[in-house]
C-alpha cells in the first residue's frame, strides 16, 4: 500500500510539473510567434503606428513574458515546499496544537495562509508596477498611493474571508452530510449581495467617482442606453488616471445599483464616436445577458466541484498521500485545491472559448446599436495602440489565455457587419 501511496505522490508531482512546463512552453511559443510575424505593420494599424511602436510592443510582451516566468519559478518553488516538502504537515500541526475550536482553527489557518501569500507576492507587485509599468510609461501610481491600495485590501480581504471562512465552517459542523449545499447556497446569495453593495461600499474606498461634466457626452450616452432599453441608475467617471494610464469602461452593480462607469484616461483619449462605439460594446454584455449565462455556468461547476470535495474529504487517503500526520479538513481543502489547480488547465481553453464567443457578440451588439463600425475600429486600434497589445499572439497561447479575440481578429470581424 505505501508503494501505491508513493507512486501516487510522484504522479500527481509529474502532472504538476508537465502542466507548468507546458504553460511556459506556450509563453515561449508566443513570444517566438510575435518576433517573426511581427515585423510588418499590419494593413489595419497602417499610419496609426510606425516600427518604432511595434518593436516597443513586443518589447512590452517580451519584459511582461520574462517576469511572468521569474514570478511563477518562484510560485512554483513555494509551492512545492509547502505541498510536497513537508511544510503543509508542519503548518498543520501547529494548528493543531494551538487546541482551539473548529470554526477559529479554520478561520486562522486559511487567514495565515491568505496573509504569507500576500507578502510573498508584494516584492513582484512592486516591481512589476514600478519597473515594468514605469519603463513603458503606463503606471501614474506612487508608493504611497500603493501602499494604501495594499492595506485597504488586505483589510477588505480580511473582512470578507473572515465572513466567508467562519460561515462555511459553521455549515460544515451543522450539517456534515450536506454542507456541500448549503455552502453553495450561502456563497451564491453572498455574491449577489456584494454585487449590490461593492459600488457604493468597497468600489469608492480605491477611486473617487463624479458626474461626467460633458454634458454633450451625457446626452449621447443617455439616447444610446434607451434605444438598447437599459436603465442606469448613474453615469459616472472613475479617476484611473492617478494609478495608470490603461483606459477601460464597464458596467457595475445589479439592479438598482447599476451604473455605468468611463475612465477618466477614456475620456480624455478618445471622440465621442469612439466613447460611445466601446460603451455600446459593454451594453452588449449586458443586452445578451452575458453576465447571467456566466453566473450560471460557474454556479454550477461550483455546486459540482464542492460536492465532489465533500465526497473526497469523507476518507483519510488525501491526508495519507501527503504525508499529514494530524487529521484535518482544512489540509484536506489545501490539498483539493492544489490538485484542483492542475486539472484546471483543461478547463481553462473551454471557458475563454465561451468568453471570446460573448465578445464577438457585444462587439456585434456595438454595430447592431450604433451603425457605426469605423468609431469602433478606430477605438480598437487606439486602445492597442495605447496600451501596447500583441497584434500577433500565437493561436495555441490565444485558446489557453485569451478571453478576448485577438485585436486584429476583431477588428476584421466588425469591418465584415459593416459590409454584411
Amino acid at each position: 500500500m505505501e508503494i501505491v501511496l508513493k507512486v501516487y505522490l510522484i504522479l500527481i508531482f509529474c502532472l504538476y510539473i508537465l502542466k507548468e512546463a507546458f504553460e511556459y512552453f506556450i509563453q515561449y511559443l508566443n513570444l517566438r510567434h510575435m518576433r517573426k510575424a511581427g515585423t510588418a505593420i499590419p494593413s489595419e494599424f497602417e499610419g496609426k503606428i510606425d516600427e518604432g511602436l511595434l518593436k516597443r510592443t513586443q518589447d512590452y510582451a517580451a519584459d511582461k513574458t520574462g517576469f511572468d516566468f521569474v514570478s511563477s519559478i518562484f510560485g512554483n518553488i513555494v509551492t512545492i515546499v509547502f505541498i510536497f516538502g513537508g511544510l503543509l504537515n508542519i503548518y498543520n500541526s501547529w494548528i493543531a496544537s494551538l487546541d482551539l475550536s473548529f470554526t477559529i482553527s479554520g478561520w486562522l489557518f486559511f487567514l495565515l495562509l491568505v496573509y504569507a501569500g500576500e507578502v510573498l507576492s508584494m516584492p513582484f507587485s512592486l516591481y512589476s508596477t514600478f519597473k515594468i509599468e514605469n519603463r513603458y510609461g503606463f503606471n501614474t501610481m506612487t508608493l504611497g498611493l500603493w501602499i494604501s491600495d495594499f492595506a485597504k485590501s488586505i483589510i477588505i480581504s480580511t473582512i470578507l474571508m473572515s465572513l466567508l471562512t467562519i460561515s462555511g465552517l459553521w455549515l460544515i459542523q451543522w450539517s456534515p452530510d450536506y454542507w456541500w449545499f448549503w455552502i453553495w447556497s450561502f456563497l451564491f446569495v453572498f455574491s449577489i449581495f456584494i454585487m449590490y453593495i461593492s459600488p457604493y461600499v468597497i468600489e469608492p474606498l480605491f477611486n473617487k467617482f463624479t458626474h461626467i461634466e460633458d454634458e454633450s457626452l451625457k446626452e449621447k450616452i443617455i439616447r444610446l442606453t434607451e434605444k438598447a432599453g437599459i436603465h442606469a441608475s448613474k453615469i459616472l467617471k472613475i479617476d484611473a488616471s492617478k494609478r495608470s494610464r490603461h483606459t477601460n469602461a464597464y458596467f457595475t452593480g445589479i439592479g438598482r445599483t447599476k451604473r455605468i462607469v468611463l475612465y477618466d484616461t477614456l475620456l480624455d483619449g478618445m471622440s465621442h464616436d469612439e466613447i460611445i462605439a466601446v460603451l455600446a460594446h459593454e451594453i452588449g454584455h449586458w443586452k445578451r445577458k452575458h453576465l447571467l449565462k456566466t453566473l450560471v455556468v460557474f454556479e454550477i461547476l461550483s455546486l459540482i466541484a464542492l460536492y465532489v470535495s465533500h465526497r473526497l474529504i469523507q476518507g483519510d487517503f488525501l491526508l495519507t498521500l501527503f504525508n499529514i500526520s494530524t487529521n484535518t479538513v482544512f489540509a484536506k481543502f489545501v490539498i483539493l485545491g492544489f490538485i484542483a489547480s492542475i486539472l484546471s488547465l483543461a478547463l481553462q481553453p473551454i471557458m475563454n472559448l465561451f468568453s471570446r464567443r460573448h465578445e464577438r457578440q457585444a462587439d456585434r451588439a456595438s454595430y447592431e446599436f450604433t451603425r457605426d463600425a469605423d468609431s469602433m475600429v478606430s477605438a480598437l486600434v487606439r486602445l492597442s495602440k495605447e496600451n501596447l497589445s500583441n497584434l500577433y499572439p500565437h493561436p495555441l497561447y490565444v485558446v489557453l489565455y485569451y478571453s478576448h479575440p485577438p485585436i486584429l481578429e476583431r477588428i476584421r470581424h466588425i469591418k465584415k457587419l459593416q459590409v454584411s
